[in-house]
């Protein structure tokens, strides 16, 4: 396996996580941020956007998991770089997202 396929797998689970939140808040009908919104990443895009917005992170996954080499979750070293890949995205997200939803930042002084 190519460290390539490594890096396309890490990608592959951010794009894959980062797609979940903004199709879940679309189909809710639900307004979430986007980078198209004002100010990006903080003020509030149409659930449409956010539909189309999760679709193509969706795209994106798939074509870096399944097009780029031979993903397998049972291949040890796909499956770490994808969890990884997961994982670091989900604390990105929650950094970003936490304090604009009331997610608690313990950094932060009240």
């Amino acid at each position: 396996m190519h460290s390539s396929h490594l890096i396309a797998y890490f990608f592959g689970g951010a794009f894959l996580t980062n797609a979940i939140p903004h199709f879940v808040a679309g189909v809710m009908g639900s307004p979430f941020q986007t980078p198209f919104a004002n100010p990006p990443g903080k003020g509030l895009s149409s659930c449409n956007v956010n539909v189309a917005w999760g679709f193509f992170n969706l795209l994106a996954a798939f074509f870096l998991l399944v097009r780029i080499g031979h993903f397998n979750l049972r291949h040890t070293p796909a499956a770490a770089a994808f969890g990884v890949g997961v994982l670091v995205m989900g604390f990105v997200c929650a950094q970003a997202f936490g304090p604009l939803h009331g997610g608690a930042n313990p950094t932060e002084k009240k």
